[in-house]
């Protein structure tokens, strides 16, 4: 009877204790702080005490990066979002509400990610692909604000389209100063901003 042979462990490329995840926590950092179009390969490489040519062991170039966090942040806003349009068995109206908790909730979860996604400009194939699914998600979420003044749950003298960005702006803003180990807790922050969107600042009578 042979016995097994067991297969090499294949060797993870690049220096140890830098993975791929790091590079990319790292590279969106840099973006952000520097802007990606005055980013190099070599800024980031310096960041991560690599050589340049090291630095490409572990991506191929500064836009798969780009668009790995663009990804990232679009991946996980269109599932809140299909989350809550999913479903049939809660009024419209909760629907949109669940929409924009499960936006907040992302947005400070994947904090970095999405902030660089709301500073794309379409300079590059990663960042117009990345505003097209923008535009697609904008119009998932319209579409919940339109059905759910069809039902009578909100309002019906302002557009829904104008709701939505006024409501989709107000979570967006949060990129601006809203920091995940701060003294406000992601939780008491998510349900501020859904208890302001949909009850107003009026004291209960």
């Amino acid at each position: 009877m042979t016995s097994a042979v067991e297969e090499p462990t294949p060797r993870r490329r690049g220096r140890p204790g830098k993975d791929q995840e790091t590079v990319l926590r790292e590279a969106i950092e840099l973006f952000n702080l520097q802007g990606y179009d005055a980013t190099s390969m070599g800024d980031l490489a310096a960041r991560l005490g690599f050589t340049k040519s090291a630095l490409y062991h572990h991506v191929p170039s500064k836009e798969h990066l780009l668009q790995q966090a663009l990804d990232e942040a679009l991946d996980n806003l269109s599932e809140a979002v299909a989350a809550a349009r999913a479903d049939s068995s809660v009024t419209a109206l909760e629907r949109l509400r669940r929409a924009v908790r499960g936006s907040v909730d992302v947005l400070i979860e994947h904090l970095p990610a999405v902030t660089l996604l709301l500073r794309v400009r379409g300079n590059t194939p990663a960042e117009v692909a990345a505003l097209k699914r923008r535009r697609e998600l904008d119009a998932q979420l319209a579409q919940l604000v339109a059905d759910a003044a069809a039902e009578g749950g909100i309002r019906t003298d302002i557009p829904a389209d104008l709701i939505s960005r006024l409501l989709f702006g107000m979570v967006n803003s949060l990129a601006e100063w809203v920091r995940p180990s701060g003294r406000t807790s992601p939780d008491t922050i998510a349900d501020a901003l859904t208890a302001i969107a949909f009850e107003g600042l009026l004291a209960p009578l």
